[in-house]
């Protein structure tokens, strides 16, 4: 594939993606993308010979691996709740940056009926597993068990994803905000009584 090539091919599939996070996984349309990446639409078929649903599911991959490095980079922090602060404050910073209209790309395409594409769902529970893993890696590697780190990363994705589509209906950042701030107060408890952790007497 030449280099020519190549970028029309990632355009279309950046164009996808953030037209995932705006209108939705019925609404990315081939037409829709073409107008948004200005490719000509005899390139369609050549990237994509899979068509719409080949490019919806190479969409959600980029935007999967985007949202994991993200992750990544935030779990760098020494204080594992200072590190899950900063990821609810990554989709709140997005959301206000975008009006309200930018959400989770790869919950447009799980909330989604694909009958004609059972793939693109499987697809999306394949990122949400990774996020999840991130989360859980976090968590074991500052002492909780793996059972409770898997739960509470399948619990985060849950809280934020929720948050996000509440934050976007109400048009205000209070969902998220207050899920973070639960969030936190329960990391705090779970990393007090972790294993091996000595609970100090109260006062």
């Amino acid at each position: 594939m030449s280099p020519r090539r190549s970028v029309g091919r990632d355009r279309m599939v950046l164009s996808a993606a953030g037209l995932l996070r705006e209108y939705g996984a019925s609404a990315t349309s081939i037409d829709r993308v073409l107008a948004h990446s200005g490719a000509p639409r005899g390139s369609v078929y050549h990237h994509f010979p899979g068509g719409r649903t080949q490019l919806i599911g190479e969409a959600v991959a980029l935007a999967g691996a985007f949202i994991a490095g993200l992750i990544d980079a935030v779990m760098q922090a020494e204080d594992p709740v200072e590190a899950i602060d900063a990821f609810f404050v990554l989709w709140r910073d997005r959301l206000v940056e975008s009006g309200f209209r930018a959400g989770c790309p790869i919950v447009a395409v799980a909330v989604e009926t694909n009958d004609d594409a059972p793939q693109l769902a499987r697809s999306a529970a394949v990122v949400f597993a990774r996020w999840q893993e991130a989360l859980a890696a976090l968590f074991v590697r500052h002492g909780l068990t793996e059972e409770r780190s898997r739960r509470l990363g399948a619990f985060i994705i849950a809280a934020v994803e929720g948050a996000v589509i509440m934050c976007r209906a109400e048009q205000s950042t209070a969902p998220i905000e207050a899920a973070a701030a639960e969030i936190h107060d329960l990391l705090l408890y779970a990393l007090r009584d972790r294993p091996g952790t000595e609970r100090r007497p109260q006062a």
